[in-house]
């Protein structure tokens, strides 16, 4: 006898529900908002990236959160992911966070022995999550799953 487990249903109640999807456009030197958390605090449950236009020069990524109140702060430690090409289809996950630095950002073609984990159960007070870009090509989407901690609280992408 097997068991049918439906990927929507334990994606709710594992994750939160369905990801919130938001794509970079063309990447350009500048940082840009992708995601909104308004009404209250949130917790990310999970956070992953999927390259849909191959990026292929040289180009300083990462993720950082701006609160409304506080100091902005990085949800990863910056990375170069076109010198040595991310591709179409790579998705991009989060290394291991340290004592002194949060999680690494990784691409498959510079994660030691493979794929990184999504980044997960992250609080996050009211503000937005940016991007900082220095490269000038290449598209990601990024998913973000979550959960309000406030009642009210929502994420949207920017």
């Amino acid at each position: 006898m097997g068991i049918l487990n439906n990927a929507s249903a334990f994606r709710n109640a594992i994750l939160g529900g369905a990801p919130v999807v938001k794509s970079t456009g063309t990447l350009a030197a500048t940082t840009i908002p992708l995601f909104t958390v308004a009404g209250g605090e949130i917790m990310i449950t999970a956070m992953w990236g999927k390259v849909t236009t191959s990026i292929t020069v040289a180009n300083t990524y990462l993720l950082q959160f701006n609160p409304t109140t506080g100091d902005t702060a990085q949800l990863c430690t910056s990375l170069d992911i076109g010198t040595t090409d991310t591709l179409a289809g790579d998705l991009l996950t989060f290394g291991a966070a340290t004592a002194t630095a949060p999680p690494k950002l990784m691409s498959p073609s510079t994660a030691a022995g493979g794929y990184g984990a999504a980044l997960s159960m992250v609080p996050l007070s009211i503000g937005q999550i940016e991007h900082t870009s220095a490269g000038t090509d290449g598209v990601i989407s990024w998913y973000v799953c979550w959960l309000p901690l406030t009642d009210g609280a929502t994420l949207v992408a920017a």
